[in-house]
């Protein structure tokens, strides 16, 4: 593949690899999915009709620390979603929060690699039965890293649907500077989970990497705007995507829950903003690194 794609190529050349994109969500869709993706059919139609695609679309690789990664980005919001329903929810129509830009989606089955390895291993290996690469099979596949991908899909519009006005800068800055934060802030995630498996924890995994996009924006950490991004104002939980992350029993023991964790992630971002300018200059790559380390000495502490 080459390292950038653009236009309506992005989506044809993905489902090149990706088959299971040729089929429109629907209730009924799993079946159809489960065969192309699980057990590598073909798809019943070659149909991509159900994107609408743009010239803006693009497709590249970001190099980071723990190796290259796909991004990709589709300027419409319903290619976002019919993307993300597809590849993330196996072709359900679930909603996608309007608060939801981009995600990661790691393990994805390439079935692309598993037959070019089958090529080989039968052009490698004069006579092979079925029977011998059955057994290959069962090895190559043992192995994750081996037939799995990652893949950061990235939609166009204001960071965590939060407007222009509310961040004070003009809405033509504000919508590039959206696409670096959510860039950044997939690739911090790429890196922190292949580094770092044992430490994964989905709010201190957003929190460390909006720090990590925003600074890759703006060159400089910025406390206040990661906190409206989450619906933290004060030490206090008014509305926002932090909420995507909790769950609890009741209405109250949510807020309750909102409330906790607004209060100890302001005190982590104060934190934050002293290490990222005692390293000011650092790449945010490295930046990622440095912020992910902190955890249990930031994470783990006693606020109170």
């Amino acid at each position: 593949m080459e390292e950038k794609i653009c236009g309506s190529s992005v989506i044809k050349t993905l489902a090149q690899t990706y088959k299971q994109l040729y089929i429109e969500p629907s209730d009924d869709a799993l079946e159809k999915y489960r065969g192309v993706v699980l057990r590598g059919e073909e798809p019943e139609e070659y149909d991509l009709s159900h994107f609408a695609t743009s010239d803006r679309d693009t497709l590249e690789y970001a190099g980071t620390s723990a190796g290259k990664v796909m991004c990709i980005t589709l300027y419409e919001r319903q290619d976002f979603i019919t993307f993300l329903r597809i590849m993330g929810n196996r072709c359900a129509k679930v909603d996608i929060p309007d608060t939801q830009g981009a995600s990661i989606l790691d393990g994805v089955i390439n079935w692309k690699t598993i037959n070019d390895h089958r090529e080989e291993y039968f052009s490698e290996n004069e006579g092979a039965s079925d029977s011998g690469w059955n057994e290959e099979f069962k090895r190559f596949t043992s192995d994750k890293k081996n037939y799995t991908d990652a893949l950061i899909i990235l939609s166009v519009g204001p960071y965590s649907n939060t407007p222009a006005s509310s961040v004070g800068i003009p809405e033509d800055e504000w919508i590039p500077k959206s696409h670096t934060i959510r860039k950044y802030h997939e690739c911090t995630h790429f890196i922190c989970r292949r580094k770092y498996p044992e430490k994964k924890d989905a709010i201190w995994d957003e929190v460390v990497a909006d720090a990590v996009g925003i600074y890759a924006a703006f060159k400089r950490p910025d406390t206040d705007m990661e906190k409206k991004f989450l619906g933290i104002e004060g030490d206090h939980y008014i509305g926002g995507r932090l909420e995507n992350y909790v769950e609890a029993d009741t209405d109250e023991e949510k807020k309750e829950e909102l409330d906790r964790l607004s209060a100890r992630i302001s005190k982590v971002l104060e934190e934050f903003e002293k290490i990222m300018t005692d390293n000011k200059g650092v790449p945010p790559f490295e930046m990622a690194v440095i912020l992910e380390e902190s955890m249990d000495g930031l994470w783990k502490k006693d606020y109170n």
